[in-house]
């Protein structure tokens, strides 16, 4: 898995490279959480389903 994603930050307002903080293996898929460097927003991935807003 890649060490940083390209998304777009409802923080900032623009797409940033978000940096992979932790990540570890559920019953449910990889869990992943995900960082902004610049304001410090995150969010986590399961399986695939992210937390960020729609």
């Amino acid at each position: 898995m890649a060490l940083e994603k390209d998304v777009d930050c409802p923080a900032c307002g623009e797409t940033r490279s978000f940096y992979r903080t932790a990540a570890m293996t559920l019953h449910l898929g990889e869990k992943t959480k995900w960082r902004c460097p610049d304001c410090g927003y995150g969010f986590v991935e399961i399986g695939g389903i992210d937390t960020l807003p729609a």
